[in-house]
């Protein structure tokens, strides 16, 4: 059975829905990235040291990243010889098993949640990521898997950060604890898992600054909102995410490196990766740092915030790819 129809039957039994979400999420990349892939195939034919130079550019032209590109394409070299592979249309699946052996973790994609009692979500990165739209889109996935939430306004610095997590908290339905602007969001934990507490809730979405005075100032003002919530609810907080605009590209990933080190990190969120054509960040950041993908923003609607997937990603940056051998298939059989 050919790789691509093992990729298809792997995934056939989820949702079309989700299926249909990474596609048209990922059209971007899938026109910058794949479609010049294939091109190339197709331009070239033969394997040769010039086929992989312009491989080479198409990949960091995505943003896979220098070091990842370096490894990838030995191995794809290293592949080549050992299965004597001499048509390069014979390196399309090749590839493909390559990206998802890079985007795959040991690690569990889903979100930790607390066995019992409150589960409790940090959520850390500069401003401007979407970090206050993604608290709003989990927080209505919760509530529609019939969860009660509460949110925490811990992004007390920004100019009204408070109140754009407030618009959130209308439009899903649920309550906003927060105090004045410049407030110590330490403070603001504290009342917020009180409050959680009393109100006997599933999840408590936490909002943190994404940039004070000096990224020192930032650090240790986590550092005081981990111990704030860490004495309240042993065990917390369950996970610590960290958002990032795929449209950033290798700033993205210098990002998740500064923060990873020092705050503790369990998972990333890529957001707007429908409006970027080099959604081979996702590679290059879940190669390079040893931090599981858990979220991946894919457009603006409620339901966009999804679970991210090796295989739906993978297969919906080579969706055309398998229809073309689909039908080149169909077409033998005539």
């Amino acid at each position: 059975m050919s790789f691509f129809k093992r990729l298809k039957e792997s995934i056939s039994n989820k949702t079309e829905a989700v299926t249909n979400i990474f596609k048209d999420g990922l059209s971007k990349t899938r026109t910058a990235f794949v479609e010049k892939v294939g091109e190339l195939i197709t331009r070239r034919k033969k394997i040769d040291e010039e086929f992989y130079e312009e491989l080479e550019e198409i990949l960091i032209g995505a943003d896979v990243g220098v070091n990842t590109v370096m490894e990838l394409i030995d191995e794809l070299r290293a592949e080549v010889k050992k299965r004597k592979i001499e048509d390069a249309a014979e390196l399309q699946p090749v590839l493909s098993e390559k990206l998802i052996g890079l985007l795959k973790s040991d690690d569990e994609n889903g979100l930790r949640m607390a066995d019992d009692g409150i589960t409790v979500i940090l959520f850390v990165g500069v401003n401007g990521v979407g970090k206050t739209t993604t608290i709003g889109k989990l927080a209505h996935r919760f509530k529609s898997e019939g969860k009660s939430v509460l949110l925490a306004a811990g992004d007390t610095f920004r100019a009204g950060a408070i109140e754009q997590l407030e618009v959130w908290g209308q439009r899903v339905g649920v309550e906003v604890i927060k105090q004045q602007s410049g407030s110590d969001p330490a403070a603001v934990m504290f009342d917020a898992v009180q409050a959680a507490k009393q109100r006997n809730v599933d999840v408590l979405l936490c909002d943190t600054a994404g940039r004070l005075q000096n990224k020192n100032n930032l650090m240790e003002e986590l550092n005081k909102i981990f111990r704030v919530i860490q004495r309240e609810i042993p065990g917390a907080p369950h996970e610590v995410l960290l958002v990032l605009d795929a449209n950033t590209g290798q700033n993205a990933l210098s990002q998740a490196k500064l923060f990873g080190e020092k705050s503790g990190v369990t998972g990333l969120v890529l957001t707007k990766l429908d409006s970027t054509a080099k959604g081979g960040i996702v590679i290059a950041i879940r190669h390079e740092l040893d931090i599981p993908v858990k979220l991946i923003g894919l457009g603006e609607k409620m339901e966009d915030l999804q679970q991210f997937d090796s295989e739906q990603f993978v297969h919906a940056l080579f969706a055309g790819l398998i229809q073309e051998q689909e039908q080149s298939a169909g077409g033998d059989k005539e």
